[in-house]
Order: structure tokens, then sequence, then C-alpha cells
């Protein structure tokens, strides 16, 4: 009877579906078993002890899912000066040139130059833009391969003259074996030169996860990773900091080994990011919790992170910190000043990592070594955070959901003022040859409206894996801009973008035809959004053509403080 009761009880309504892997998208689908077998045997990865690596993330498994092999030609660009790139490079076999002084023209490497209008171009654009949509001198586009969109293979830039580049510009030598972007890729920091294909050259392209993996469970790519990682990059953070900014080379030196390097959350963060919004969900994985005894400070590199107090049944944001700030100074000083003191000494707010973060931690012996002695009481960031009001307590934790506080430029728009009449949109068409390059909605908290427009990210995300370059942050005023010569309309900055502020649009010429493709017949496109009017002389014409002062461009760490 039993038996027969279970057989008849209902089936479970729940919804079933397969976990996900971590190999679910391979870097190059392409890469086959035999690949692997011959990267193996290569001098550079041969040593590697495969017994090392978990089961679940085996070395084999590694090279197949989070590297590819792309082969480049005398003069083609690698890696520019200004990327934000996701992916190392091991040298397989060829020599590359880096362009240490000076750096290499802008347009040389798929960037656009920096022009401002004259007054009089200013003006005339009112009368002289085209009314037909998205119309483009097509005569501009000299590289016919960067016109028909597709793989990074077919869109890269080549340089030209490799004789004249050489004889004009400092470089250096990268030879078969070195590694190089491992700082960019691990740092999410800009590449801070450009290099390019000396000879026929083949690389190994690793991207960040890999990376990770091969750090984790080899112990020589840890040294070498570590030890460039030390000597460059958190050597300069040090420097720059308040608290390390008055020590000299050998005490630098000395703090940077006893540092420890931490990362919470996922690189691509912005992959996922507008699923789980969607469905009201966050995944932040905890840095430090609240009543927990710190044993360093952290030290944010790279990324954002959510401080957090107990509130009720639930938790309550009080700041978020981004590249420069730090979080656990106050109670490991109070530590150090009073180590008998009975009060308690407990972090008395948590930290969370929003996306990904890269963190630094710095034993409490480094600080009370070289720091404590030579600084004032820091200020305690839980009191001066209880003196916000309720309005500035929901703004911030309503643009920390958002991830807006990751916008410098961001398109504010007070509903209380705005009489709806466009005047901010056709401002913009002027300045655009009569296309706007932004849309008046987008998320609203009480009277305050973001609109969809590019907010010129502190950590831009759209620019990762650009193949031609094409955007990027300009040299003066740093706002991220598109060069529309040199776009090849595969969206990926569009896809990329977390608040779907960059557009593909079809373009056609000067007589209003749509531009096709001549293989395929398919629509030429183009990546477009708000440039910040980096060509005009007076700045934003969203801002100066409002007549009621609604709409502001504001840096949202201020913004919502």
């Amino acid at each position: 009877m039993a038996e027969q009761q279970i057989q008849t009880q209902p089936q479970s309504a729940e919804h079933t579906m397969a976990r996900p892997q971590r190999w679910a998208q391979p870097f190059d689908s392409n890469m086959t078993d035999q690949d692997v077998d011959r990267l193996l045997s290569e001098s550079q990865l041969k040593d590697i002890d495969g017994e090392k690596f978990p089961k679940h993330i085996p070395l084999g498994g590694i090279l197949k899912n989070d590297t590819r092999i792309a082969k480049f030609t005398p003069g083609e660009i690698v890696v520019r000066e200004g990327d934000y790139g996701n992916s190392a490079f091991l040298v397989l076999s060829g020599r590359l040139r880096v362009v240490l002084s000076p750096s290499l023209p802008r347009d040389s490497i798929g960037r656009s130059e920096e022009n401002t209008r004259s007054l009089f171009g200013a003006f005339s654009q009112l009368w002289t833009s085209n009314w037909l949509p998205e119309t483009r001198d097509t005569s501009k586009y000299s590289l016919d391969e960067l016109m028909v969109g597709g793989s990074n293979e077919s869109a890269r830039v080549v340089l030209q003259d490799i004789p004249t580049i050489l004889d004009k510009h400092n470089t250096g030598a990268i030879e078969t074996g070195a590694l190089f972007g491992e700082l960019a890729a691990l740092g999410r920091i800009p590449r801070t030169a450009t290099i390019f294909a000396d000879e026929d050259a083949e690389l190994l392209e690793i991207r960040w996860q890999g990376l990770r993996e091969l750090r984790a469970y080899n112990s020589e790519w840890k040294r070498m990773i570590d030890e460039r990682y030390r000597e460059t990059a958190l050597a300069a953070h040090l420097l720059e900091s308040e608290e390390f900014g008055h020590l000299d080379d050998d005490q630098i030196k000395d703090v940077a080994d006893r540092c420890i390097f931490e990362t919470y959350g996922s690189f691509d963060w912005y992959t996922s990011f507008q699923r789980l919004r969607s469905q009201g969900k966050s995944d932040e994985p905890v840095i430090a919790r609240q009543g927990d005894y710190p044993d360093g400070l952290l030290m944010v590199r790279a990324g954002f992170a959510r401080q957090t107090v107990k509130h009720g049944n639930g938790i309550k944001t009080i700041n978020y910190l981004g590249a420069g700030n730090n979080f656990g100074l106050h109670p490991l000083y109070n530590a150090w000043k009073n180590p008998d003191a009975s009060e308690d000494l407990a972090l008395g707010s948590g930290l969370s990592a929003l996306g990904y973060v890269d963190v630094v931690r710095v034993p409490a012996s480094v600080l009370a070594e070289y720091v404590f002695p030579n600084i004032e009481p820091p200020v305690n960031t839980i009191e001066a955070a209880s003196q916000k009001t309720v309005a500035e307590d929901a703004l911030l934790e309503w643009a920390v959901d958002e991830r807006f506080i990751n916008g410098r430029q961001t398109m504010v728009i007070d509903l209380n003022s705005c009489v709806r009449c466009d005047d901010c949109v056709r401002a913009c068409a002027n300045g655009h040859d009569g296309n706007p390059r932004f849309r008046r909605h987008g998320k609203i908290v009480d009277n305050w409206m973001v609109a969809n427009a590019c907010m010129h990210c502190a950590d831009p995300v759209c620019m990762i894996g650009c193949p031609t370059g094409a955007i990027h942050r300009s040299m003066s005023g740093g706002m991220v801009v598109i060069n529309d010569d040199t776009c090849i309309g595969c969206g990926t900055c569009a896809n990329s973008c977390p608040y779907e502020n960059i557009s593909l649009v079809q373009i056609a010429d000067k007589q209003g035809m749509p531009v096709v493709d001549e293989a395929t017949h398919r629509p030429i496109m183009k990546a477009t959004k708000c440039d910040l009017c980096s060509d005009q002389l007076g700045g934003p014409a969203c801002v100066r053509a409002c007549p009621h002062d609604a709409l502001k461009r504001v840096d949202f760490r201020e913004f919502a403080h």
C-alpha cells in the first residue's frame, strides 16, 4: 500500500535545468584537443604540473576553453595603449614590438583625432545638419575590411611603414616566450603601451579567468605574475595613496612584498547584471562581515564595493567604495592605539563586491610599522554616514543597486523642473548631424530620472573587446567616444554596456540611400552614443539648451552623497 501511495502522489511542479558550467562559453569554440596537445608540448607550458590542478578545473580544460591561438603578420596591432583588456598574451613564436615613446599617432591605432569645431562651425551646424537619419560621408571609410563587420581577425588595424615607425619611436622587442598584458587583464586597468607584430608571430591569448586559474594552481606562474604586479602596478598604487605616499622606494618595496592580492566577483559582471536585475536578484560576494575582527586594511584597486550595516532584519547601504578607497582603517587604528581597550574593536560594517572588485590587503603589522605612527586618528565612516538624511540614504541605495555609481558624467533630469519641451533632444540632434545621441527616458527615483545616455563610466566595460579600438577615451577630459571611421558595427560595445546606452544604427550615404555590404547585401551598422559633445565649444549641448536648468551632468560619487 505504501508503495502504491508513493506511486500515485502528484509529481513536483518544480522547473529543473542543468546547472550552468564554468566553460559554457569557451573563449574560442574552434580550439581542439589537438591544439591543446600541441600547447602542452610548447616550452613555455610543458613544465606546468597538471596534477596540481583540481579535477573540475584541469589544465587541459583551461587551455581548451580559456585560451585561443592568434596569428599576426608584420604591422598588425596586438594591443593598443589605452585599451581596457581582459586577456594576457604568451608569445609562442615570432617577435613583437612595444612602443615606448613617443606614443603612436591616435589615428594610426584606430582612435579619432580630437578636433573642436570653430565658432562658425558651431553656428553653421544649425542649418547644415542633414535631415535624413544617420547619413555618413562614406568616402572617409578607406579601410574596406572595417566596413563589413564580423570577427576580430578580419578587423585588425595594420600599421603602415614599420621602418619609419622604428626610426621615429623608441621601441622594445618582445621575444618568444614572453608574457604580457597580465596586469591590465587582472586589474582591469588600461593598457600602458601599443604592441604590434614586428614579424610573423603566433600568440596564445589567455582570458582573465584562465589566467587567474593558472596563477592559483601553478607556483611559477603565480611567482611571475605577482612579482611583476608588485614591482609595477602595486608600487605605483601604494605611492599614490595618502597612507603610504611618504615612504621611500625601499619601504614601498617592503610593503608591497607583504601585501596580499584578492579578487571578488566576476570580471565580466556586466554580462549577467541585466538578467539578474530583471529577476530582482543580485550577486554580491562578501569581502568582510560586520562583527568580524579585521586583520588588515583593504585597499580597493579596481571595481566597486558596497559598505553596509545591519538594519532591522536587513542591511542598509552607508557607502560605496571605488578605486583609491580603503576599508577597515578605523578599527585597526583603535586596536593599535589602545591594545588593552575593552571596547569592541570588531568591524562595525560589512563589505561586498558590486560585480567585480580587486583588493589589496595590507596586514595590520605593516600599518603599525609604517602608517599609524604618522597619521591622525582616521574618520569613523559609520558615524559620518549616520548624518545622512533619509532621502540621501534612499538615493544612495538606489544608485548602488542600479550600478549608477559607475557614472562620471551621468545625465540626471529633475522631473519637478522638466517641462518635457525636448529642447535637450533637439540640441543634441543639432550637434550630431540631425541625430540625437540619447533618449529622454530612463530609471526614476523620487523626482530624479537617469536618462538613457552614456555615463562615461569610471569602469568602462564597453571598451573591453573592441576589435579596432574604435571606442576609447579621449585624451582631454577622458570622455568615452567612438571613432565612426573605424567602427565595424560588431556590437561588442553595445552588448557589454550594462545600461543599454549604446545603440547600433543602420547608416545611409549623403543622399539617404542605405549602405549595405557588397558581398552579403546586409546593412552596414555603426555604434552610436552620447560623446558629451566632445567637439563642441561649450560642452554638452543638452545641458546648455535646457531652459529650466532641469538637466545636469553629474558624477554619481558626489551626487548620491
